[in-house]
């Protein structure tokens, strides 16, 4: 198999804030792999967070073309050759897209058929950006009518969560989760989360630094389902998060990819965890990789591609508020030539 990548900048329709930064447009890494006339694409959206940068991702694949090996189909070789190059999950998720669309082109079937999987999985939430409690409040309500779900970012530090909360629920009855990107202690959830619960929100997303020892006790005292994003990266975190949580978000950008994806969603069913499956700001190249598993999820946050001024890959469908993958062979997409080449 034959490896090549680019880089792709693409823009959002709006400035996107959370807790820890605010970005306008992102970098991504796309990934091809050519396998006689058969080609599959992936693609990579690293982050600085996790101490990945697109040159990060370059170097590990100008080392990963010479391990790919000539068979696309021997997935579990390849990925054991791949684990002796180190880290760089963004990557390695964009190289496993990549051989699952050209395995399901090779085999004239799509991906989730591939896996075995439905091909339909929940509805996804749509990111109500962090913001003052009147601004939230309006861009919820706007975006009530597209989507069935409302996933809110929190983590102001400036003690009007709970009012961004309320606020949003002043304007919609949409089911709401919050994602406080670690930005709360553990003293200021407990003091949120009775009233959080109370304006009906579902589940409260990775609200402690990831690693805080105060998880085990938010756990056993908090009247709402606590998800854990940045502690669950691969499938050996997934115990120690059944110990300080009720559920984990899986992202193959951190994960790997989908292998690895499914993998910990078995594992945390196995541990009564609840699963969720959420995604980096992504074309539809990434969001559509995503896709192949969501059924397997009980919650699905796969907005990014909303989130851009214009996407470069069609194929995913957004159909009453759910994330539809093609039927098409592999991930079933087309480029449309529109992001910017890096």
């Amino acid at each position: 198999m034959q490896l090549a990548y680019r880089t792709v900048t693409a823009a959002l329709g709006a400035p996107f804030r959370i807790s820890r930064s605010t970005r306008e447009d992102v970098e991504l890494i796309e990934v091809e792999l050519r396998h006689g006339d058969a080609v599959g694409y992936g693609e990579g959206a690293p982050q600085d967070h996790y101490g990945e940068s697109i040159g990060s991702v370059q170097a590990f694949l100008d080392d990963a073309a010479s391990v790919l090996g000539d068979d696309p189909f021997a997935l579990d070789a390849i990925e054991q050759r791949l684990d002796e190059l180190p880290g760089e999950w963004a990557a390695r998720s964009a190289v496993d897209a990549a051989l699952h669309d050209l395995c399901g082109k090779l085999a004239s079937i799509p991906v989730w058929r591939l896996l075995g999987v439905r091909r339909v999985g929940p509805p996804t939430s749509w990111t109500v950006w962090l913001g003052d409690p009147d601004d939230m409040a309006r861009r919820a309500e706007e975006a009530a009518p597209r989507f069935q779900r409302l996933k809110l970012k929190l983590g102001g530090r400036d003690g009007l969560d709970v009012e961004r909360v309320r606020a949003v629920r002043s304007v919609t009855d949409r089911p709401l989760m919050v994602d406080v990107n670690e930005y709360w202690s553990l003293a200021e959830t407990l003091e949120s989360v009775p009233a959080l619960a109370e304006l009906g929100v579902e589940y409260v997303e990775q609200p402690l630094p990831a690693g805080d020892e105060g998880g085990v006790e938010l756990k056993r005292r908090s009247p709402l389902p606590i998800y854990l994003d940045e502690d669950c990266h691969r499938l050996g975190d997934v115990a120690a998060c059944a110990e300080r949580a009720h559920g984990v978000n899986v992202k193959l950008a951190k994960s790997g990819g989908i292998r690895e994806a499914v993998r910990i969603a078995h594992a945390a069913r196995a541990l009564g965890l609840g699963v969720m499956l959420g995604c980096m700001i992504e074309t539809g190249l990434g969001i559509s990789a995503g896709c192949q598993v969501a059924s397997l999820c009980d919650y699905v946050d796969l907005d990014g591609n909303l989130l851009l001024a214009q996407d470069p890959w069609l194929g995913v469908t957004f159909q009453q508020g759910v994330q539809v993958p093609g039927d098409g062979p592999g991930l079933s997409l087309c480029r449309t030539e529109v992001g910017t080449d890096g």
